[in-house]
């Protein structure tokens, strides 16, 4: 028979546990509700052109082919939506008759018809007149310098392609000296 000194502890592990399952809740974790918070996010589309530089001088020939100091480097960059096919460049001229003019009271103009553009990247590869039509700028004053389909792999992109600009004045033999002003419109749109 064990001894009374021996049974105490056993008869305290009983009252021990008790104590241990009933110890206050400060003593347990505690976890707070769920917050939620709701993330809206948006990219918005844009499409810019940018063009180096601002001024091409062009010496002109009387009755011949003058050709531009320089290309004019352009600049495409756009973010566009799912819902956009293509992108368009174009350039144009505020009136088919009167690309540049020299200013004088009477006025004497070089017509659109008379500056060609061409871009080997886009759409005319040879030199072409602003004659047409294009989906920007007065009619019979523009030219379409590329349009490109977009994919899902091409929807932000950018793209740099160089116009070379030249008057032919063939047309014109007898232009009058003087200095001739004009300006070269490019703009992009997206469909």
């Amino acid at each position: 028979m064990p001894s009374r000194k021996n049974a105490l502890p056993f008869r305290l592990i009983p009252m021990l546990a008790l104590l241990a399952l009933t110890m206050p809740a400060a003593v347990c974790q505690l976890n707070s509700n769920t917050a939620s918070v709701a993330l809206n996010a948006t990219l918005g589309e844009s499409l810019t052109v940018a063009a180096t530089p601002a001024t091409v001088n062009i010496p002109l020939v009387s009755g011949g082919t003058a050709a531009g100091s320089s290309p004019v480097a352009i600049t495409t960059t756009w973010v566009l939506s799912a819902s956009r096919t293509a992108v368009t460049l174009v350039g144009f001229f505020s009136s088919a008759s009167a690309a540049l003019t020299n200013g004088a009271s009477t006025p004497t103009n070089i017509p659109a018809s008379e500056v060609l553009g061409q871009m080997t990247t886009g759409s005319p590869t040879t030199f072409t007149a602003f004659t047409q039509t294009a989906p920007l700028g007065p009619a019979g004053a523009g030219l379409t310098l590329f349009s490109q389909s977009l994919t899902a792999t091409n929807r932000t992109a950018n793209r740099t392609d160089n116009l070379n600009l030249e008057i032919n004045l063939a047309g014109q033999p007898q232009l009058p000296s003087g200095t001739y002003t004009g300006t070269l419109n490019i703009q992009a749109q997206a469909l």
